[in-house]
């Protein structure tokens, strides 16, 4: 009897993390952080004060916590995208495409390339990217232009990594993916040229 209370408890306490995260996120993308008030989560989500301070230290833990969950899911897409690709030359490619197609879900722009770095700070975000959707670059460059990583490729992914940001801005505020798509396959080809 107490294994099955036990694993209620947990499977409740995992449900109100859940219920919490996915609140959190309508509301960030809908008000930003700044007009998103905690009373408004907890409301919307249906559980206390006290539970949303059980699981999130604060409002800024909640939202890093959606922003580091919508970095995996991106990471997620473009290693699915790549998986079966031999070729790490074609797969930075594929990767590219998959990453503005990741970026396209409503809200990811505005928390992952607005909203995140101004709230949590260039250090953490860059860390959150670096876990994630840079990890990948990085690890895809290196893999399709045969070198160890090292500082130069890491400046060459942060500068690509800027590129593919701003195209998935541009695409957010209405702008054609397949023109872009192409401008960032040339770019990868040109880095893995020099």
């Amino acid at each position: 009897m107490q294994e099955k209370s036990r694993r209620s408890n947990s499977d409740r306490s995992h449900a109100t993390r859940e219920a919490l995260l996915k609140t959190g996120r309508v509301l960030f993308v809908e008000f930003g952080y700044a007009d998103t008030a905690t009373p408004d989560i907890v409301a919307q989500a249906g559980v206390t004060r006290g539970a949303l301070y059980h699981h999130f230290v604060d409002k800024a833990a909640l939202f890093e916590a959606v922003v580091r969950q919508e970095a995996v899911e991106v990471a997620r897409v473009i290693d699915a995208a790549t998986a079966d690709i031999a070729d790490p030359a074609e797969a930075l490619g594929v990767g590219a495409d998959a990453y503005l197609d990741a970026m396209k879900v409503p809200g990811r722009t505005r928390l992952l390339l607005i909203d995140g770095p101004a709230v949590l700070g260039r250090e953490k975000i860059d860390l959150i990217d670096w876990e994630n959707p840079a990890g990948t670059l990085v690890t895809g460059l290196a893999a399709a232009s045969g070198r160890a990583v090292d500082a130069e490729l890491e400046a060459r992914a942060q500068l690509l990594s800027a590129a593919f940001d701003r195209a998935a801005l541009e695409i957010a505020a209405g702008a054609s993916q397949p023109r872009f798509a192409i401008l960032l396959k040339g770019l990868c080809r040109y880095f893995l040229t020099f």
